[in-house]
């Protein structure tokens, strides 16, 4: 079996106060869940989580904001992480994600361990 290593995916999105229909939700859910099972399939996925919209954020001089970072109109709403061969394999993988349908990005970056 080849070296696995890990890869983090970044979901980013514009950050929206309209909700989506029921239809909607059920067809995000529906692709959603196709993606990640695809992944967990072959025994690829590390884990995942979504990221709500509300937030604090807190600059270097330690004043906190009551908001979170938008840059380019996007903000994080979720990663993933995922084993891979390369990056260029874990690329491949994000290609097929839901959030691409929905105007959002991926990124997919390396994972490195912290050392103790």
């Amino acid at each position: 079996m080849e070296n696995q290593k890990e890869f983090m995916f970044l979901f980013r999105m514009e950050p929206s106060k309209k909700q989506p229909t029921a239809t909607q939700i059920a067809r995000m859910q529906k692709e959603w869940g196709a993606f990640i099972g695809t992944i967990a399939s072959q025994a690829k996925l590390v884990s995942t989580s979504r990221i709500g919209f509300e937030g604090n954020l807190i600059h270097k001089n330690g004043r906190i904001e009551n908001n979170i970072n938008v840059s380019n109109n996007e903000t994080l709403s979720g990663n993933m992480v995922v084993k891979s061969s390369s990056l260029k394999d874990a690329t491949e993988m994000a290609k097929n994600c839901p959030i691409l349908t929905l105007g959002g990005s991926v990124e997919v970056r390396n994972v490195i361990p912290m050392e103790s």
